[in-house]
């Protein structure tokens, strides 16, 4: 006897599976300008290579003679696939049924997902789109009463928080997000939305309204303009197409997972070249700024440079980039805001940067501009200083090589967030360091002689030029407090040669990363 008929009902099941919600819903969701998951598989992995898990995941009816009279498929996409010829765990939500609130087959396999990438360890990408759970539970208005997970389950988050110390997350908002999918989203290394189609929401406006009485729209209450500077995201795109492009790339930087290296590229850009354009960068007069990201830019391989959170903590620039081919992290200050002083914000940045590099052994360089941390009394309600001191935990508890290039001013205690333990340190010409800036240093001790003077301002004037004028450049380097003071243009040469010499020790760092407490 044979099986073609249940054959016949397997194949079936997955036609009608491919089809999702129905045509209807596919083109209204098309409408609203979005892909449906099935169709952002495919432009993000490489063709042919997904291999779905439970491609007939859903729930099946037939008549008296076990023909399939309707089939209802999980509303969530789950499966391998390669990017760029690496292995990946790729999924999200089916927005086209239950507006990718979770059915019950599609709740296994999301809560399946981090699963799959943990065991084989590999990188988890992610497209969200979904109100989360609903009041009505899984089975809808006409499903079972809700009886939530046994209490022999493990709990759910424990399987996202294993994949994050063990391979690269990266998720996409692609449309509305709320509840556990926008925490799913944050819980992630690389997080996106789109600008027009997405928003990012613990709750939506029907909650809100009704526990808060706040009349607002989901753009008002979680758009892309809101969270590119809320730290919700990393990055704001335009459209669905950058989005799959910005996270391949994220993951080129990367390792498969924390027991393997961060993969060397092939590098046509001369690692001796010195870029003429470095030795003016830094202005003379002390209150001008400079382009931070031309520095970056001049000093890492060509167009390599992949900035991260640009609109969140700005007064720090976060991003990776290549020397030599090889990946790092990159860092540096941005005097155009608050002339690079480190914020609440700015630290919450940089912590969980250095966190990032350290957990896939990626190197750090740090160009500094340090003035110290943000003051003020909007800076002490934003406890600057609790955040500043678990970034500077998070420098000082990194296994990476880190090299500081001191570019301008290293002051206060914000400045020794820039150093790594046992770090290499250059400097250029135009370093200078202390205590406290010299416009705030003489604010304080000459506190009394200002005010006394017949001119306050002239006299503080004059002060400061004295004080500026004994900046030594030499100093430091003569008492061998850096490795080097470099020509600035130099500086690709020193780093490529720095990261050559480091790369031994990166053979001993494989493996996941642990921490004690911070501040």
């Amino acid at each position: 006897m044979s099986w073609k008929s249940e054959v016949e009902g397997i194949e079936e099941r997955k036609r009608r599976a491919l089809s999702m919600g129905g045509e209807e819903a596919v083109a209204a969701h098309h409408d609203k300008g979005r892909l449906t998951i099935r169709e952002r598989i495919d432009r993000m992995a490489d063709p042919g290579s997904f291999r779905e898990q439970g491609p007939i995941a859903g729930y099946g009816e037939t008549d008296e003679q076990g023909r399939l009279t309707d089939f209802r498929p999980a509303n969530y996409v789950l499966g391998v696939a390669t990017i760029d010829g690496r292995p990946v765990v790729i999924g999200g939500e089916d927005f086209t049924q239950r507006g990718g609130s979770p059915s019950p087959a599609g709740l296994r396999k999301s809560v399946y997902s981090e699963t799959l990438a943990v065991k084989p360890r590999l990188p988890l990408v992610r497209f969200l789109e979904g109100g989360g759970g609903s009041v009505t539970g899984s089975g809808g208005k006409k499903g079972s009463r809700p009886m939530g997970d046994a209490v022999f389950s493990p709990p759910r988050f424990r399987s996202i928080m294993e994949v994050m110390a063990t391979a690269p997350v990266a998720s996409a908002a692609l449309g509305a997000v709320a509840g556990f999918p926008a925490a799913r989203l944050v819980a992630s290394h690389f997080s996106l939305m789109t600008r027009h189609t997405a928003q990012v929401l613990i709750g939506g406006p029907a909650l809100v309204q009704r526990a808060l009485g706040e009349d607002l729209s989901k753009d008002e209450l979680g758009g892309a303009k809101l969270h590119a500077r809320s730290g919700v995201v990393d990055n704001v795109v335009e459209d669905e197409d950058e989005a799959f492009s910005q996270i391949a790339r994220f993951l080129s930087y990367l390792p498969t997972n924390v027991w393997e290296l961060p993969p060397t590229a092939t590098c046509d850009d001369v690692p001796g070249r010195c870029e003429e354009g470095l030795l003016d960068l830094i202005p003379r007069e002390r209150r001008q700024v400079y382009k931070a990201r031309k520095l970056i830019e001049w000093v890492v391989d060509q167009g390599s440079f992949f900035e991260m959170t640009a609109g969140y903590g700005r007064s720090q620039i976060t991003g990776l980039a290549r020397l030599g081919g090889r990946p790092v992290g990159v860092w540096a200050n941005d005097p155009r805001f608050y002339a690079g002083a480190m914020t609440a914000d700015a630290a919450q940045k940089v912590r969980r940067f250095v966190d990032l590099c350290d957990t896939f052994h990626l190197p750090i360089v740090a160009f500094v501009d340090e003035p110290g941390f943000m003051i003020g009394s909007q800076a002490e309600r934003a406890g600057t200083i609790r955040y500043g001191a678990a970034a500077l935990f998070a420098v000082q508890q990194a296994s990476v090589p880190m090299a500081s290039v001191i570019v301008r001013k290293t002051y206060g205690v914000a400045a020794a967030a820039h150093f790594g333990p046992e770090g290499t340190v250059f400097a250029w010409p135009s370093a200078e360091g202390g205590a406290l800036p010299i416009e705030g240093g003489v604010a304080v001790a000459f506190r009394r002689e200002i005010a006394a003077a017949e001119d306050p301002a002239a006299r503080r004037a004059e002060l400061e030029e004295q004080f500026a004028a004994r900046r030594d450049p030499y100093a430091r380097a003569e008492n061998f407090g850096v490795h080097d003071l470099l020509d600035p243009r130099e500086t690709r040469p020193a780093l490529c040669q720095w990261l050559e010499m480091c790369a031994p020790l990166l053979e001993t760092l494989r493996g996941p990363r642990q921490y004690t407490m911070r501040p």
